[in-house]
């Protein structure tokens, strides 16, 4: 029987009854439902400082269900008190009933926790927990959430030490004909689902009530089986059966679908209803083994779309928690149930006493993996192994991201401001004109901009100066938002463009605007020596650093000469102004040039220092530009081979909206980079096959861009692609 038929699909009979429901579940035992909390306890709260990720569903302020991952990095929700916690949602407004089910890395079990919007503040969401439980870790084995790439899975094997783990996409099933018209046909669906084991699914009551609960099997979770309809078995479990009920009262639902060693997400609602037909049942078997019914989907909207959270939290490439190194699930539950037993009679006595030997949660494993492996195995499943041996890479940690703490937010002029920041007991060593790239979260989503250090090298602060630019986003963010005490986090030092103390005997200066930054930093440095500064700046009152560099130039007169050049009084500094300052210095032939400001200024300056004959190699320039975002080109998923030379490093898939450095560096793959944001070039790889877009401008020269050479930092794939690594 073909189900690619919508007359069949409606046909199917509908459990709409609990009877009906339970008649073929059972009822769930009331151990089960005494696991059930009303508060984040010490063991809720341990989970939630460690889960990176967690499936997340909520009704929009229009009332639409959707389901996504939220998170990036362990402890991302913030917990206020027992019954209040907030976290922060990049994408749409929260409302009304909310639900949760937190993941660790490599462990089954999960903890589901669901509760209501109390308020929100900008991107941060509060939310009101009304309940918490531990989900048993059947749907993670089933689906090998965290072993996708190799043998086996479930939680860490007893005793593993930590290592890092590059999980591959999981293998895809064969891809099937989508038949008829439909979401389900839309780009990269298809192909999605065919490899996706594991979904988050949410559900809401008509009493106020919602519920995620993590669904998963072996290779496709969802089976397509028209344009439009999707099914999902529903195989034994702890017959809470909360979707089920839900959808009894509320036949709306969404669910966001992973595939292991990718960074997207699968976004998808409509509604849904029960059915037990043997037929359909038959379809699912695993060795000869249906499912006892399975939930059929009238699919009303479906895309897959890169995922923050995933790509922050690299869920596929980190190290898997050593022994004591995450709390124990199944300790929490046991809590959980010791705690609700009524009185205090010798069963609960004795679990309470049993649950705090140290190491019960090691010593019981074993027992509880014997009996999660025989009960999936009655389910049909042939090659059940819980632990499992990972593939083991290097770590991408040659340039990692920094926290450090702002000491001071000092005002320069109207429209710039220095943060000075700190991280105690470590310098900050880089070289005097180099930048740092700054890294902090905007509404919920990184945003990266690349600033030059405007201090001296070696110490234990470091000074970025950041100017208003109209409308950029991070230059906004930390004039109008940051306070001495927050924090962010950095990256480098970067770039090409700096001077060698020991070796700057004799330096010219050319910058304008902001272009002043990279300068402060070598006259802080230098010390000896001299340096003649050309400064091009709209006013006095815009002019950074003025009083600075006049009291240097003061104290210093034999070492330091500054010339400002103020373009609202005498106009825009051409080549003729450049040519007569320069013919008024008197300068060796061993004399270094430094040119630093827009790119019109740049073109002028090193058009003059070419008519005058100075040698390339004395002339060193840093074009600066405003930070603009990544546009969005690519709207279906793209296939990215990595080559070092004749060697294949490995494939992955670039999601829609993604670079191809963070769909590399999410997968584990050791691609170049150090700035992120196409200011340095370290990211520049050989594009041997596929079409790229770049968001401009960046550092690439032409010469470069002609010899095929792409920025994969702002690269984003408009097809399949093959880049090579291999230095240039």
């Amino acid at each position: 029987m073909s189900w690619e038929n919508n007359t069949l699909v409606r046909a199917l009979p509908r459990l709409e009854t609990v009877g009906e429901i339970e008649a073929i579940l059972g009822r769930p035992p009331s151990m089960i439902m005494l696991k059930t909390v009303a508060a984040l306890d010490e063991g809720c709260r341990a989970v939630l400082a460690h889960s990176p990720l967690a499936g997340f569903g909520y009704r929009d302020a229009g009332g639409v269900g959707r389901t996504t991952f939220i998170g990036g990095a362990p402890g991302f929700v913030r917990v206020h008190s027992p019954t209040r916690m907030s976290f922060t949602l990049p994408d749409g407004e929260a409302h009304g009933p909310v639900s949760f089910v937190f993941l660790l890395p490599g462990v089954g079990e999960a903890l589901r926790v669901n509760g209501s919007v109390a308020k929100r503040k900008g991107a941060e969401t509060f939310v009101d927990v009304q309940e918490a439980y531990v989900h048993c870790a059947q749907a993670v084995i089933r689906s090998r959430l965290w072993f996708s790439g190799g043998p086996g899975g479930g939680a860490p094997r007893p005793g593993a030490e930590p290592r890092m783990s590059q999980q591959p996409p999981a293998p895809a099933g064969a891809v099937p004909e989508v038949g008829g018209a439909g979401p389900l046909g839309n780009p990269g669906v298809a192909e999605f689902l065919a490899a996706a084991p594991f979904l988050a699914l949410s559900t809401w009551d008509d009493s106020g009530g919602a519920d995620t609960s993590p669904r998963g099997d072996r290779q496709a979770v969802a089976r397509i089986l028209d344009g439009r309809t999707l099914v999902i078995p529903d195989r034994k479990g702890n017959k809470r059966a909360d979707s089920l009920h839900n959808l009894l009262r509320d036949d709306r639902l969404s669910f966001a679908a992973l595939v292991p060693g990718r960074t997207g997400v699968l976004h998808v609602r409509g509604r849904g209803w029960i059915t037990d037909d043997p037929a359909l049942l038959e379809t699912m078997a695993l060795r000869g083994t249906p499912p006892h019914a399975a939930l059929v989907i009238d699919v009303e909207h479906a895309e897959v779309t890169a995922n923050e959270a995933l790509t922050r939290s690299r869920v596929w490439t980190a190290a898997r928690p050593g022994p004591g190194a995450a709390p124990d699930l199944m300790v929490v539950a046991g809590n959980h149930l010791a705690a609700n037993m009524a009185g205090a009679g010798p069963l609960a006595r004795l679990l309470k006493a049993v649950t705090r030997i140290p190491g019960i949660g090691r010593m019981l494993r074993p027992v509880f993996n014997r009996a999660s492996r025989s009960g999936l195995r009655k389910e049909g499943y042939d090659d059940v192994t819980i632990g499992g041996r990972q593939s083991i890479v290097e770590s991408e940690a040659a340039n990692p991201l920094r926290e450090v703490r702002i000491a001071e937010v000092r005002r320069e002029t109207p429209s710039a401001v220095t943060l000075v920041l700190e991280d105690p007991g470590r310098s900050f060593d880089f070289r005097p004109g180099q930048f740092f790239t700054l890294v902090t979260d905007i509404d919920g989503r990184p945003v990266r901009r690349a600033y030059s250090a405007s201090s001296a090298p070696g110490a234990p602060r470091l000074e970025v100066t950041v100017k208003q630019v109209d409308g950029g986003r991070f230059s906004t963010h930390v004039h109008r938002n940051l306070r001495a005490g927050d924090r962010l986090s950095v990256r480098g030092p970067s770039g090409a463009f700096h001077v060698d103390p020991a070796a700057a005997h004799e330096v010219v200066l050319i910058a304008a605007g902001s272009g002043i930054t990279p300068m402060m930093s070598m006259i802080r440095t230098l010390t000896a020596g001299r340096i003649a500064l050309l400064y091009s700046s709209r006013s006095h009152e815009e002019m950074i650093f003025a009083d600075e560099l006049s009291r240097l130039a003061e104290e210093h007169p034999e070492r330091l000469a500054v010339t400002p050049i103020l373009t609202r009084e005498r106009g825009r500094l051409d080549a003729a102004g450049v040519h007569d300052w320069l013919a008024g210095l008197r300068l060796s032939e061993e004399v270094q040039y430094y040119v630093c400001g827009p790119e019109a200024l740049t073109d002028v300056v090193l058009g003059v220092l070419t008519e005058r004959g100075v040698p390339d190699d004395h002339v060193h320039h840093e074009r600066y530009t405003s930070g603009t975002d990544v546009t969005t080109v690519a709207t279906v998923p793209r296939k990215m081979l990595v080559e070092d030379g004749t060697h294949e490093v490995g494939s992955l898939v670039v999601e829609p909206g993604q670079t191809l450095l963070d769909a590399g560096l999410a997968a584990g793959l050791p691609l170049p980079y150090s700035c992120t944001v196409g200011n340095c070039g370290d990211c520049m790889v050989k594009l041997r096959g596929g079409e790229v877009a770049m968001a401009g401008p960046n550092c690439l020269t032409p010469e470069q861009k002609a010899d095929g050479h792409i920025l994969t930092c702002v690269g984003l794939p408009l097809s399949d692609v093959t880049v090579d690594i291999a230095e240039p």
